[in-house]
């Protein structure tokens, strides 16, 4: 089996799926690195300069750790992107190092970081491209929101429920299994007409 041929781990065209090179701000999207770019090339989700911003942003919202930065970039998205921890505490060293952050008193055994006031000035420098940053990954929410099957998979799976329940039944009539055939075409010609 050709390695783009593996149904886990590789798209239709031989795109990777999940982890992506660490080094250049790649972290784990759900459908499969980043966004479209020229010639079908995939862009990262944020760049390292992007990433700096997202997370010096967050940490001057709150105090946070790795762990919590992480976790609210993928409720930013809607869970379409998640950064990597490969990505993400190296960026966090950079960050304290440049005299952004620094490390906040905590009580848990995690290292959380709190913005300087150096931190903060270079946000407020940076506010437009700050806001663009946080309304792209609020624009990839919305895509995964609107592309996400999973009310769909849902319904589809309780009709199928509903469906096994009452045919298999040995009691079940031809004109019950004529009526439900007739809804769900019904259903299927309501959708084909939004």
């Amino acid at each position: 089996m050709r390695s783009h041929d593996h149904p886990g781990r590789h798209g239709p065209h031989g795109h990777h799926f999940g982890h992506r090179d660490h080094r250049h701000g790649f972290g784990r999207d759900r459908w499969g690195g980043g966004e479209e770019g020229r010639g079908g090339r995939r862009r990262r989700v944020l760049d390292s300069n992007d990433l700096r911003l997202v997370l010096l942003k967050l940490i001057a919202d709150q105090p946070r750790h790795g762990y919590e930065l992480m976790r609210a970039i993928e409720d930013l998205t809607g869970g379409a992107y998640v950064p990597s921890a490969g990505v993400v505490y190296p960026t966090l060293t950079l960050l304290q190092d440049m005299g952004h952050i620094e490390e906040a008193a905590s009580d848990g055994a995690r290292k959380a970081f709190a913005v300087t006031a150096e931190g903060s000035e270079h946000l407020a420098s940076r506010k437009e491209e700050v806001e663009a940053l946080f309304a792209r990954l609020a624009a990839l929410a919305d895509t995964r929101e609107r592309t996400d099957g999973g009310p769909i998979r849902r319904a589809m799976q309780n009709l199928k429920m509903v469906l096994m329940n009452k045919l298999e039944r040995e009691s079940v009539k031809s004109e019950t299994i004529h009526e439900v055939a007739a809804l769900i075409d019904e259903a299927a010609q309501k959708i084909e007409r939004l």
